[in-house]
């Protein structure tokens, strides 16, 4: 069985071939696309801790050029300690008070969307709930203006989308990509000079030390970069997110009904949902010295998939793991990542998750979703929906 993660049917559904791969090919190899994979439990996670081994500094995803990877400044393409730095640097933006502080406001964007939807009896959930609520969130965090927020979104959705089985970055891709780097260079530097109670600002004057001891702020690119980031990431993990809890909520009608019966299950339930259907089903990782794994030698210089989408459906890691519980104890979370490059918005992520959950049982509890008119998103290393059709009486 062949793992292409450029196919349309692949998609729409890749656990078939993630239970192939754990079971026959623990470490396969992709000779015509030039890659690895792991896809076991135990492999993908040992691999996410040991980033001396694999390495992010050359690209996380399969079809970016991995020697122009190295010159751009974002966190994702780089291994600790100049990572570590800019980590410490950013997670400031992220503390646990800063994100806490952003109830409130994800709660109020959650009822007022969820208010204007009830009257209707029906929506397209994405469009019209997954898809606004984060970008509000994210933007509102950065200082994206609020005229602009639909614009970074279409371009964010543009910059990720890929041809059926074709691993070239489409032309349209690349310039929506341009697009973004372009506006959030402008926004960095009107930052630098008119500061305000945004995430830009407050990265755009803070400070850290470099190797010898040289305090030092980012760069207007890396400020830029790491706001493109960040506002990609934030929108497209969590819309994802909500469109596949959704969509397993009115499949399984019995875990619903938990969270409708005891809200307390909600948190539990995002965490769920995120081991069962990932929004990130793989990061890319290079090798820095030969490793054998199961018999099987992959060189120096390779390209290594971590199957994160196999790895969370593996029995090894979660009994019984293509059975989806609402309850179930998801005591490690490979979904947003771990080790050096575990997601900084993960906490955002999860409130995210919960909120809109709690605020859309509690507004319209009783939704149907028709499967057949669902459609998803084609990307490569991000699956989830582009439109789910809700209904509700």
């Amino acid at each position: 069985m062949d793992l292409n993660p450029f196919s349309y049917a692949f998609h729409d559904d890749p656990y078939p071939t993630y239970r192939w791969l754990r079971a026959h090919a623990p470490v396969y190899r992709n000779a015509g696309l030039d890659f690895w994979a792991l896809s076991r439990f135990d492999d993908v996670l040992a691999a996410s801790l040991d980033h001396e081994t694999y390495s992010s500094a050359k690209g996380t995803v399969l079809e970016m050029d991995r020697a122009l990877v190295e010159m751009a400044p974002m966190i994702i393409f780089m291994d600790p300690p100049r990572q570590t730095r800019l980590r410490r640097l950013v997670s400031k933006a992220f503390t646990p008070a800063r994100i806490a502080a952003l109830e409130p406001l994800v709660r109020r964007i959650a009822v007022e969307l969820l208010a204007d939807l009830a009257p209707r009896g029906g929506c397209d959930f994405i469009a019209d709930f997954a898809a606004r609520l984060p970008i509000e969130v994210i933007s509102t965090m950065i200082g994206v203006p609020p005229a602009d927020r639909a614009m970074i979104r279409e371009w964010t959705d543009e910059s990720l989308t890929r041809a059926a089985d074709d691993p070239a970055i489409p032309p349209e891709a690349m310039a929506a990509n341009a697009e973004l780097a372009r506006y959030f260079f402008r926004l960095a530097i009107d930052k630098r000079t008119r500061p305000g109670d945004d995430m830009i600002s407050l990265l755009a004057q803070a400070e850290f030390t470099d190797d010898d001891g040289t305090a030092q702020r980012l760069t207007d690119v890396e400020l830029a970069a790491f706001c493109s980031l960040l506002s990609g990431a934030g929108n497209e993990t969590v819309t994802k997110l909500l469109g596949n809890a959704v969509v397993l909520l009115a499949r399984h009608p019995d875990q619903r009904a938990r969270l409708i019966a005891d809200p307390a299950v909600i948190p539990n339930a995002v965490e769920e949902c995120l081991r069962y259907w990932p929004p990130s089903q793989y990061q890319g990782r290079t090798l820095m010295r030969d490793v054998t794994l199961h018999g099987v030698t992959m060189p120096r210089d390779g390209f290594v998939l971590l199957l994160t989408g196999a790895a969370c459906r593996d029995d090894a890691g979660f009994p019984d793991a293509d059975r989806f519980d609402v309850g179930r104890d998801v005591s490690v979370q490979l979904a947003l990542g771990h080790g050096a490059h575990k997601c900084l918005g993960a906490a955002l992520a999860r409130l995210e998750g919960r909120v809109a959950l709690e605020e859309l049982h509690a507004h319209i509890p009783h939704y149907a979703i028709d499967e057949t008119r669902c459609t998803r998103v084609h990307m490569s290393n991000v699956h989830g929906f582009a439109s789910v059709p809700m209904t509700w009486g």
